[in-house]
């Protein structure tokens, strides 16, 4: 893909994902709240580790850079 033609697509997901967590956060309330995700909080620190939302935004962000950039 071109250089040009990759910004675009790049800016268009981040308008895409800016939009949805602006008018419909519903839609991203499960991140963080999956198990296996770490959460660890005292009386004064708090320690949040989000391993499962993590692998599961790498295996879609490994989908659909395999839909858009296969030959």
């Amino acid at each position: 893909m071109e250089p040009g033609k990759a910004l675009i697509v790049i800016g268009s997901a981040i308008l895409l994902i800016g939009l949805v967590l602006n008018y419909a956060p519903w839609l991203v309330n499960w991140f963080g709240k999956l198990p296996g995700d770490i959460r660890i909080q005292n009386k004064s620190s708090f320690v949040f580790i989000p391993i499962t939302s993590m692998i599961v935004v790498s295996v879609l962000i490994t989908l659909l850079a395999n839909l858009f950039f296969r030959k």
